[in-house]
């Protein structure tokens, strides 16, 4: 029987990975695990093997030598995946690579000058990243991830428990938000996610996250609400007009 010549041992293409930031304001060990454990609150599950880029931009100047091996070891037990460091003084890369990881330059290409003005704005200044929008129409069952890479993202049937949805923009449920939202995962702090019904496990904006896991108040709880980011607070809004008059 003839091979098939023409098929290669192997293929590389470029693929789109979706990764969270986990941003260092300590490398003490035991801080970082203590700040993970009230994070999680003990869920096991709580991350689901997500892929992460460490940034040690918000460390202080003056600290001790970060242990790669301890750090890259306490986030697989809360099942975030090290892959890269982002922000990394040159004295640090060569530990860095030695214990497996990547040095991530990306994000700062992505950083704008802000235009001059004469004055503060009375108000931030909206910024949009997304360029387009993708709508899905089907439910999107529990183990589904979704992802809007560059686009808002439109759902409008079931975001069930235990279902992922992702978009560089924006996020609009008409229906049920029952799983899990992270909306301006690029860094677009003015992204918005907002749900017909919202039952949601948890939500981000930007890297910021809120998870509901003592349940949502009963005047929000299955009701239309919107999600932003208020410094580095998620606020949940009402939409519902007699909620808000």
């Amino acid at each position: 029987m003839l091979k098939n010549k023409s098929r290669k041992p192997i293929e590389i293409k470029i693929a789109t990975v979706v990764a969270v930031s986990a941003i260092l304001h300590d490398a003490d060990p035991m801080a970082l695990e203590a700040a993970l454990q009230e994070m999680t609150g003990g869920v096991a599950d709580f991350f689901d093997n997500e892929f992460a880029v460490i940034d040690v931009a918000g460390l202080p100047s003056e600290r001790a030598a970060i242990d790669w091996p301890q750090l890259i070891g306490l986030l697989k037990k809360y099942q975030l995946n090290a892959v890269a460091v982002r922000n990394a003084p040159a004295e640090m890369e060569a530990d860095i690579i030695a214990s497996g990881l990547s040095i991530d330059n990306v994000s700062a290409a992505r950083q704008e000058a802000p235009a001059p003005t004469p004055a503060p704005a009375p108000a931030p200044v909206v910024q949009r990243v997304a360029a387009s929008t993708m709508i899905i129409d089907t439910p999107i069952r529990a183990g589904q991830r979704i992802y809007a890479r560059d686009a808002d993202l439109v759902i409008t049937a079931t975001v069930n428990n235990g279902a992922e949805i992702i978009a560089d923009g924006s996020i609009h449920v008409y229906a049920p938000l029952r799983g899990r939202a992270l909306a301006g995962a690029s860094g677009d702090t003015s992204a918005r996610i907002f749900a017909a019904s919202m039952e949601a496990e948890l939500v981000s904006i930007a890297g910021i996250y809120r998870t509901f896991e003592n349940g949502l108040p009963p005047e929000q709880k299955g009701q239309p609400a919107q999600i932003r980011l208020s410094g580095d607070r998620i606020d949940v809004l009402s939409l519902n007009s007699a909620s808000r008059n």
